[in-house]
Parts: C-alpha cells; sequence; structure tokens
C-alpha cells in the first residue's frame, strides 16, 4: 500500500475554504478581548490555587518563581509558533489542523489523539480539585456533603461520625463539568460572555492577593532563596527548579487552547496572536508575583496542602481575603474545565471533519451554531473520568501530552517556512528557525524532568489510538484518497 495513503496532506486552500463555510460552519463571534478571555480563563486556574505551593514545598522552595519564568520562557517561544500557525491556518482543530497541513495524516491523528488525552485528562483533573475547593466552601457555611459522594470511586473516606466507608462517586465534579457542558452546547458567545465575567473576578481577587501579599512578605521567607539539593535529583537545588518547572507547566495549559477557536474569531489574522501571546503575557507576570509573594508570607515548607493561597492569606489574619479567595478559586477552577471542555469538543470536531471519526461529531446545531454532538459526547466522558479517578492519577499525562503537542508545532512552523516560503504569513515568528528550534529544545528538557512511568503511559495511549487508526480513520479518510491520488 501506497506510503501516501498514510501520508497525504491537506492543502492550506482547502483548510480555509472549510474554515469559511458560513453557511455550515461555527459561528464567527469571538474578538480579541474574548480570545485573551479565554487563554486567561484556562492559565489561571490549578497553576495559582493549587500546584505553586506543592512545587514549591517539595522541590523548588522560594526558587518555585524561577520555575515559573522557566516554563513561562519555554511556552514564549512555543506561543509565537502557535501565534503565526494560527493566523496562517484560520481553522478549528490547533495542532491537529496544522499538523494534517504539513506532515502528513498518521501525524496528525497522532497529534490529535495527544490532544484529546490532553484536554480530556486537563477537564477531569481540574473538575476533581474544583470538587475539593467546593465542599471545603459548602463546609465553611455549615453545609456537609458526605464524604462518600465527594470522592473517587472505591476509595477510602472517613464519614462525619468516624466511620469509616467506601465512596460511590463524585458528585460535585460531575455536575460542574455536565452545567459546563450544557452552556458549551447552548452557545459560543453566551457562555464566553460568562466566562469573561469570571476571568474578570479572579483577575481581581489574585490583584488583591498579590497587593496585600506583598506587605506581609518577610525577607527571612525567601532564605535561602534556592534551597540545598537533598542529594536526588528535582529534590531542590537547580535539578529541583527544572522538576518544579516540570510540574507547573500543567499551568501554562490554556493558551494553546486559544487557537482551537480559530474557526470562531471575527478575525482570526489579527486576533488569534493577540489572543495567545497576549494571555501568555500576562498569566505568566501574575505567576511569577503569585509565587513570590506567597514563599514570602509564609516558610515554603507550609505550602505543601490543597489551598496554598489560603494558607498565605490565613497568616494575615484577614479572614473575610481567605473567603474570597476561596471563591476566586471556584471561579479560576470552573474557567479552566469551561476552556478545556471548549478546546476539546474543536479538535474532536475537526477530527470528524476529516472522518476519522464518525461523521456524527462533526455537526453543528443549526439554532446553536456549535458542535452539539461532540461537545455532549466530551461533556459525559469527562463526567464519568471525573466521578471515579482521584486527583493524582488524572493529572500525571497532562505535562507530557501538551508538551509533546507543543513540539510537533514548533516542527510545523520550521517545515513550512521550508516547503511553503511563500505562502501568507499574516504573522510571523520573529527570529525562525531558532525560535522554533528553541521551543522544541525547551519542551524537550521539560519532558526529561517527567518520570519513566509517565512516558510509558503516554506511549501506551498513542498505541491504542494507532489501533483505531488503521482499524477506521484510514478506512474512512476523506483527505488522504485525494491525496494518493494525486
Amino acid at each position: 500500500m501506497s506510503l501516501a495513503r498514510y501520508t497525504g496532506r491537506k492543502s492550506l486552500e482547502a483548510i480555509a475554504a472549510s474554515a469559511d463555510d458560513h453557511g455550515q460552519g461555527l459561528t464567527k463571534s469571538l474578538g480579541p478581548f474574548s480570545l485573551v478571555g479565554l487563554g486567561i480563563g484556562c492559565i489561571i486556574g490549578a497553576g495559582i490555587f493549587v500546584l505553586t505551593g506543592k512545587a514549591a514545598a517539595n522541590y523548588a522552595g522560594p526558587a518555585i518563581a524561577l520555575s515559573f519564568i522557566l516554563s513561562g520562557v519555554a511556552c514564549a517561544f512555543v506561543g509565537l509558533c502557535y501565534a503565526e500557525l494560527a493566523a496562517m491556518i484560520p481553522a478549528s482543530g490547533s495542532a491537529y489542523t496544522y499538523a494534517y497541513a504539513t506532515v502528513g495524516e498518521i501525524f496528525a491523528w497522532v497529534i490529535g489523539w495527544d490532544l484529546i488525552l490532553e484536554y480530556g485528562m486537563g477537564a477531569a483533573t481540574v473538575a476533581v480539585g474544583w470538587s475539593g475547593y467546593f465542599v471545603s466552601l459548602l463546609g465553611s457555611f455549615g453545609v456537609h456533603v458526605p464524604a462518600q459522594w465527594a470522592a473517587a470511586t472505591g476509595e477510602a473516606v472517613q464519614l462525619a461520625d468516624g466511620r469509616s466507608a467506601t465512596a460511590i462517586l463524585n458528585l460535585p465534579a460531575v455536575a460542574v463539568v455536565l452545567v459546563l457542558t450544557g452552556l458549551l452546547m447552548a452557545g459560543t458567545k453566551e457562555s464566553t460572555r460568562i466566562n469573561n465575567i469570571m476571568v474578570a473576578f479572579k483577575l481581581f481577587v489574585v490583584g488583591v492577593v498579590i497587593v496585600v501579599g506583598a506587605f506581609f512578605a518577610k525577607g527571612a521567607n525567601w532564605t535561602p532563596f534556592i534551597p540545598q539539593n537533598t542529594g536526588t535529583f528535582g529534590a531542590f537545588g537547580w535539578s529541583g527548579i527544572l522538576r518544579g518547572s516540570s510540574v507547573v507547566f500543567f499551568a501554562y495549559i490554556g493558551f494553546d487552547a486559544v487557537s482551537t477557536a480559530a474557526q470562531e474569531a471575527h478575525r482570526p489574522q489579527r486576533d488569534m496572536p493577540i489572543g495567545i501571546l497576549g494571555s501568555l503575557t500576562i498569566c505568566t507576570i501574575l505567576y511569577v508575583a503569585m509565587a513570590l509573594v506567597m514563599t514570602g508570607m509564609v516558610p515554603y515548607q507550609k505550602l505543601g496542602v490543597a489551598d496554598p493561597v489560603a494558607v498565605a492569606i490565613d497568616a494575615t489574619g484577614i479572614t473575610w481575603l481567605s473567603v474570597l479567595v476561596k471563591f476566586a478559586a471556584l471561579a479560576g477552577l470552573t474557567t479552566v474545565i469551561f476552556v478545556l471542555l471548549f478546546g476539546q469538543a474543536r479538535i474532536l470536531f475537526s477530527i470528524a471533519q476529516d472522518r476519522l471519526l464518525p461523521a456524527l461529531f462533526s455537526t453543528v446545531h443549526p439554532r446553536f451554531r456549535t458542535p452539539f454532538a461532540s461537545q455532549a459526547l466530551i461533556g459525559v466522558v469527562v463526567a464519568l473520568i471525573a466521578a471515579a479517578f482521584p486527583i493524582g492519577l488524572l493529572g500525571e499525562m497532562v505535562s507530557i501530552g501538551t508538551l509533546f503537542a507543543f513540539l510537533l508545532v514548533c516542527l510545523a512552523v520550521i517545515h513550512l517556512r521550508r516547503s511553503q516560503p511563500r505562502a501568507n504569513r499574516p504573522f510571523r515568528t520573529p527570529g525562525a528557525p531558532w525560535v522554533p528550534v528553541l521551543g522544541i529544545a525547551f519542551s524537550l528538557l521539560l519532558m526529561c524532568g517527567l518520570p519513566l512511568a509517565t512516558w510509558v503511559r503516554l506511549v501506551v495511549w498513542l498505541a491504542i489510538g494507532l489501533v483505531i487508526y488503521f482499524g477506521y480513520g484510514h478506512r474512512h479518510s476523506v483527505v488522504v484518497p485525494q491525496a494518493a491520488a494525486e
């Protein structure tokens, strides 16, 4: 069988024609403000409210601020590559679509399957975290959710009367996923307005915490700024900064989700670079400032808890701010789930348009103009995963899946610059090919900071994807047979 059967490419003209199909396509309802809001909505969440404290306590100490800078620099190189491709190829699908236009179908499938893992597991992970904050907040008002209905299926829990029990499912996590799925199915414009309101609220609270916390920071808590390594790789010292960077990289997942909305942007050639680079810049600055303030307010050893921001604020004695932080954490985690569900449905929609998955999932609702079938499937699957699995297991594979996608996006920019040098590029990555090369190098560096078991799980997931591709996808592709004939 000809190699072209698996490596045929989708032309830039065909992608553009599909994106401009107003009769059957998605509604162009997003401007630069909404795109920046999508990015910030996904980026600012678990990173500030959960991961900062754990990474500081276990890996980097006060130097967790340097870990955020390292991850931010890596994302900046990759973000510039995303901006070029999103403006050049204004269609849903993110890295999947870019790979289809550059390296061919089988590679596009691999990256699409990887993105399904990244977004699905990411949304489920954050939903479980949301459940923890929600139960805690209700408890502060005297409302107690039974433990067996707020933990992973089969997990041992302790009831209010001290008895031990086995958890049935995580009901709050299921509820938040299904509610957000319903909003997304009802319309992109309406749901992004709600997202923008929550983003504005959590940005306000983060700003208040940074300003107030700066007055309570103590220089002694920053000494030593880089704790001495314990003799184990990743346990403080410079290797701890690297390990911390690999861990908090989860916090940067979000700017790439902006690229999944390219087909719904008013002026994608202008708006996509603003959305991607704007959200990334704002969030990196806030992450570094928040990390410095938190490690300055309390010793970093005390931050290894599920709610490190609340611990830091409690040290100030300002009780009203602690409650406000919990509300902001809920809003922050809600917007992360929202954007991940949004992005994953668009990726599934794009794959189904090429018939690598059943055509049902490329259906657009006649009234709401949203990919309702793919959105519904994603919502149900993510809700089931969030109901049954613990947060640690869910979060293990998200970072490596994201870094793998980033690496391929940088390769796509280099390939397109060589294969189609005269193609229209409304935004050009500066310093090419060195910026894409640096994006690849940083992605590989952060991947090396992850444990071997994570790599094994990624290989197993990709192997399952290839079975599906050879068993169904390549038999139904509407793109590759044309390329093979040519």
